[in-house]
């Protein structure tokens, strides 16, 4: 199996490391040379692709076939590069299925199951017809069918990314298509080798596909009732390590689970990150994991590159171009009719035919298992498998071109796809958060979380997101949005599209934090208003120098602060201040008046000044417990805490008795008398 064989060539690699690494020689171990060359072919493919304003898609595998056996030759450890794309693949389907809930995944059943069995089945019997009318022999053009009825998710969503289209109705019926073929591929890899005349009939088919449904509602069913609570421990760790080891030994433990059973990698990694979407964890799993992600789906788009002999080319160019371009027109004709066929209109059916106009990814591995079996592509005998990588490795890397026909060929079809044609362009909020015109803040430490409540009392929209797993109940208690995510990564501010914010409100508890944040901020919106605190001067010009036009200092109140810069002038800030008292009067009850006169003449009611120790949050301090005042309503923190703020506003007012600000408490403490109730 693919699993057991990338499996194998790790313990292979390690082995040779450890005996490479206790021998007598110097010079690296050769398997490190391959990887170096990998990494720097990647990022010289990048770089290369981005001066030409290609896609780096196409970079990688242009890179892949010029530094492959059959052309330069510098990588020449082909397994290697494999593996490395097996888990390119796997980790891209990982973070599309953190993307999609199962909620979402079962809005779209229709779409996979409908549309995809039509894609497919239609695919396939039109393969086995064109091929039976030439002659070739039925397990050849099931073989066939089989290999061009797949696209590449990979490419398919990549391309869709780029363009912003993931949550667009097109991104919809895509990836709704791409799920069923993954789904399709169990049941090709288990019919190669009985169209060969091996394996063990229809009821070893059966049997195996009964395991990989159950395996399948196996990680279905840990998605509602395990991951999420494991996710929440770990998230409350607060380790960024130990999160991503927790997320990637999800990603690869279901994969592995589900290759065991029958079912593809990419198929397994994809229910992984399902599992992941079930819990409030998803965008941070999401950016701890792309840079993994990243590098891995490069080499991806390496492999395929390698595997192109540019002399066989050469040799059959006009066989490997007609092969092609009649798999090209082949599958763009049957999937617009079939995405027609469940309803949809042109401006989605088009799009979506010409993105899955190419081969995918695991038809390689069906192909290399047909072939051991001595099956053939197109019934062309020992040239087949050169013919079909060859047209696969060139349709791939036609693909964005192909994509990019679709706009010019919606205008030439005229007011009949005008209706619908906003299809192309609608994508869902990201993350569920609506960003634009909205004051957005990035962490909710205690500044934060006091302008917040600045903001909801003066009737402004914002949203929240957080890398604290305490600050969403509270905010989702009041109905405000909030995200819990890492946001000093720039891949997740784009996707929010926090350019369009009416103003980024950095104010986490750590500077280098917020530092970090106000950088990656600068380098994804240049023009957006950020504000910021500083807990010391030099601190201030640091902020500013790295693109903070308003940096509020500790004497500087952050709420009232946020406040003067985003209302009219005409609220008055005696207006502002009253916003603040977002708690109901608290009294004394009758058995805490009754303790001494001290109580009974600051039995109140009075109402608490702020949720925070104000004190603290000027300083630039954290506190422990927090204590009101019954003669004026001062909060403050508790002997606990560092500063004592509560006492020390006792001592200095003369004002003796305090009560507990605490949710759920309501004890009282006289300082004159020294009693507790």
């Amino acid at each position: 199996m693919v699993w057991n064989r990338w499996a194998g060539l790790l313990l292979a690699l390690g082995g040779a490391a450890l005996a490479e690494g206790t021998g007598a020689h110097s010079g690296p171990p050769a398997f490190l040379l391959q990887l170096t060359l990998l990494l720097g072919v990647s990022a010289l493919a990048a770089y290369v692709s981005f001066r030409l304003r290609l896609l780096p898609i196409i970079g990688f595998l242009v890179a892949g076939v010029l530094a492959g056996p059959g052309a330069l030759g510098l990588i020449r450890e082909p397994e290697l590069i494999a593996a490395a794309s097996e888990i390119g693949v796997m980790l891209l389907l990982f973070t599309i299925g953190i993307e999609f809930s199962l909620e979402r995944l079962g809005r779209i059943a229709r779409l996979i199951f409908l549309g995809g069995g039509l894609q497919v089945g239609l695919t396939l019997l039109v393969t086995v017809g064109v091929m039976l009318a030439l002659g070739r022999g039925a397990p050849d053009a099931v073989f066939t069918g089989c290999l061009i009825a797949l696209s590449s998710t990979a490419i398919v969503m990549k391309l869709l990314g780029e363009r912003g289209e993931t949550n667009a109705r097109t991104g919809q019926v895509a990836l709704g298509i791409l799920i069923f073929q993954d789904l399709a591929v169990v049941l090709m890899v288990l019919m190669i080798p009985m169209l060969a005349g091996e394996g063990g009939g229809l009821g070893g088919v059966g049997l195996a596909l009964l395991k990989a449904a159950g395996i399948i509602a196996l990680v279905l069913l840990a998605a509602r009732r395990l991951v999420p609570p494991v996710m929440e421990v770990v998230a409350r760790t607060c380790s960024s390590e130990i999160f991503l080891l927790t997320v990637v030994a999800l990603c690869f433990g279901t994969a592995s689970l589900t290759a065991a059973a029958g079912v593809s990698l990419a198929l397994g990694a994809f229910l992984a990150g399902l599992l992941v979407s079930e819990s409030r964890y998803g965008a941070q799993a999401l950016g701890e994991i792309l840079p993994l992600q990243i590098l891995f789906s490069a080499a991806f788009f390496l492999s395929v590159g390698l595997q192109l002999d540019l002399g066989f080319l050469a040799g059959h160019l006009g066989l490997v171009l007609g092969a092609a371009a009649v798999i090209a027109a082949a599958k763009t004709v049957i999937t617009a009719l079939s995405v027609r066929l469940l309803g949809e209109p042109w401006s989605v059916a088009l799009p979506v035919a010409l993105l899955s106009a190419q081969v995918g990814e695991f038809s390689f591995v069906l192909a290399a298992a047909g072939t051991a079996l001595g099956l053939s592509f197109a019934g062309l005998g020992a040239q087949g498998s050169g013919v079909f990588i060859a047209a696969t490795v060139l349709l791939m890397t036609l693909t964005p071109a192909l994509a990019a026909l679709a706009r010019p060929l919606l205008a030439r079809l005229g007011p009949a796809a005008t209706p619908a044609q906003a299809a192309l362009a609608v994508t869902a909020t990201a993350h569920g958060l609506a960003v634009a015109g909205r004051v957005v803040f990035l962490g909710y430490g205690a500044h934060a979380r006091l302008a917040a409540r600045a903001l909801s009392r003066a009737g402004h929209p914002y949203v929240v997101v957080t890398r604290s797993p305490d600050g969403p109940s509270e905010l989702q208690g009041r109905g405000v949005a909030v995200l819990i995510a890492d946001y000093t990564r720039a891949a997740l501010l784009r996707e929010l599209d926090i350019a369009a914010a009416q103003a980024v409100v950095i104010a986490d508890d750590d500077p280098e934090t917020t530092e970090r944040a106000v950088q990656v901020l600068r380098t994804v919106a240049l023009e957006v208003t950020v504000i910021t605190h500083a807990p010391t001067a030099e601190e201030g010009l640091k902020l500013r120098g790295l693109g903070a036009q308003h940096v509020l200092s500790p004497r500087h109140e952050v709420a009232a602060g946020l406040l003067d810069l985003l209302t009219p002038a005409e609220v008055s800030r005696g207006h502002l201040a009253r916003h603040l008292a977002a708690h109901p009067p608290v009294a004394l009850s009758a058995e805490q008046q009754a303790q001494c006169e001290h109580a009974r003449a600051s039995a109140g009611p009075v109402t608490p000044e702020a949720d925070v120790c104000l004190a603290c949050v000027a300083q630039g301090d954290t506190w422990v417990h927090l204590r009101v005042c019954m003669t004026c309503g001062h909060v403050g923190c508790c002997d606990s805490s560092k500063n004592k703020h509560a006492t020390r506003h006792a001592q200095s007012s003369a004002h003796a008795v305090i009560r507990s600000a605490e949710p759920g408490e309501s004890w009282a403490y006289c300082y004159e008398h020294g009693w507790t109730k």
